[in-house]
């Protein structure tokens, strides 16, 4: 098994900025990416953001210039940096892995509980 923790979710004002982290655990062979998604109430999780274990990055359209995700391979972590925050970033914030458990099984997806980002005066 694998296990996520994430760490860094709060309260902030509109404009200020937050720091997520997240470390993978457990059974890794070989991770392929992690990222992170958000959902609030009543929608449906949207992707955020996402990084291959070869450091390609995607954004949602939404946060790109404002928003960077970070990895360190070596140690299975995770970091997104959040700056000028909106109150519409206001969201449970979920890290995610994928990773192959042996040299020659399938892959995995893994989801830590998630973190409250809260933007708001």
């Amino acid at each position: 098994q694998v296990q996520l923790v994430e760490s860094g979710g709060g309260l902030v004002q509109p404009g200020g900025s937050l720091r997520l982290s997240c470390a993978a655990t457990g059974s890794i062979f070989r991770l392929n990416a992690m990222g992170w998604y958000r959902q609030v109430p009543g929608k449906e999780r949207e992707l955020v953001a996402r990084i291959t274990s070869g450091g390609h990055t995607n954004y949602a359209d939404s946060v790109k210039g404002r928003f960077t995700i970070s990895s360190d391979n070596a140690k299975n972590t995770m970091s997104l940096q959040m700056n000028s925050l909106k109150p519409e970033d206001t969201a449970v914030y979920y890290c995610t892995v994928e990773v192959y458990r042996t040299s020659w099984g399938p892959m995995f997806d893994y989801w830590g509980q998630g973190t409250q980002v809260t933007v708001s005066s």
